[in-house]
């Protein structure tokens, strides 16, 4: 698995707009800021993303983006899988694969389907609602006093 730069912003984008989900509308120069991205690019991911059904938007002045689901119901993989494809650490793992000749002797294809196993069963088992808390709980750990 590889996560590109469109997909490492589209997680951070879908996370920034979870912290944000029972606020109001977010602009595109609003996520930009806070994760870093450059506004162009972002929003051609936030597009993106709008396609996947993960966010919506509204136009206009008051306009901006917000998730569509609950963060609860939204996890790392699916957002990973929609913006980067498959999570498969190379193709032979993937289901109905008949390319390669060596298939059926190569000992390599069990240990790439316990990555890919291993891999799914960690992304797929966190919500967006979880790293909000994660981000919650590092923020509470940076605040004392003297």
């Amino acid at each position: 698995m590889k996560v590109t730069y469109k997909g490492d912003y589209a997680l951070k984008a879908v996370l920034d707009l979870a912290i944000h989900y029972d606020k109001k509308l977010v602009t595109t120069h609003e996520i930009a800021e806070r994760i870093d991205a450059p506004i162009k690019f972002l929003e051609q991911v936030l597009v993106e993303l709008k396609k996947g059904g993960f966010i919506e938007s509204r136009r206009g002045k008051v306009g901006g983006y917000s998730l569509s689901r609950d963060p609860s119901k939204i996890t790392v993989g699916e957002v990973i899988r929609f913006v980067d494809g498959p999570i498969e650490p190379i193709s032979c793992v993937s289901a109905g694969y008949t390319n390669c000749a060596d298939l059926r002797k190569c000992v390599f294809k069990k240990i790439w389907h316990q990555v890919a196993d291993a891999t799914a069963d960690i992304i797929d088992n966190v919500t967006f609602e979880d790293l909000v808390v994660r981000v919650s709980a590092q923020e509470q750990a940076l605040v004392y006093s003297i």
